[in-house]
């Protein structure tokens, strides 16, 4: 009997929980549901996205199989993307601090910023899409991201060989708005 007088109780404190104080009134006298149900994580008619495949290989008690050790995805792979991105921030001011456009400056800051974000999209579908569980959406994307730096790359080679380059346009960009006051 005590059960059963808790259990109104337990859902008003329960939804209260989930929604703010002062929506809850006014939800609950709209609609007698919002009462009774429990937070958007627990509610099984709102699957946000089904579950992937599950492959269970062996049993329980089977031994651990440890990958093969590659320097590539260790601490070298670590140091290597910490690199580029020390180097991409010198190469951001350079042009700006010195006062000087360099071709051969602005290709090194380009080329650092596609090696970066190439890594950086590269550590995402590695760590987001493990090969076991989707191996086919994963090799999608590996070749999209290296799609994406052909694209960008061919891009800004033609934006520096053909215009006037990343580092005057961003200036010619930076100085817009105050040559327009001035004139």
């Amino acid at each position: 009997m005590a059960s059963l007088a808790l259990r109104p109780a337990l859902r008003q404190a329960t939804a209260r929980s989930v929604l703010p104080a002062f929506r809850f009134q006014q939800l609950a006298q709209r609609s007698p549901i919002v009462a009774q149900t429990s937070g958007f994580q627990t509610s099984t008619r709102r699957a946000i996205l089904p579950p992937l495949p599950q492959k269970i290989k062996g049993t329980v008690n089977d031994a651990y199989e440890a990958p093969e050790p590659h320097p590539q995805h260790g601490s070298y792979h670590w140091t290597f993307d910490r690199i580029v991105s020390i180097g991409v921030l010198p190469l951001t001011v350079a042009p700006f601090a010195a006062g000087s456009l360099s071709p051969l400056l602005d290709s090194a800051f380009i080329s650092l910023l596609i090696i970066h974000t190439y890594t950086g999209f590269q550590n995402v579908i590695t760590d987001y899409l493990p090969k076991w569980r989707v191996p086919r959406w994963r090799k999608a994307f590996e070749y999209a991201n290296m799609l994406a730096v052909l694209v960008v790359g061919w891009g800004y080679y033609e934006f520096e060989t053909n215009d006037v380059g990343l580092t005057e346009a961003v200036r010619k960009i930076w100085r817009a708005p105050s040559e327009k006051r001035e004139a």
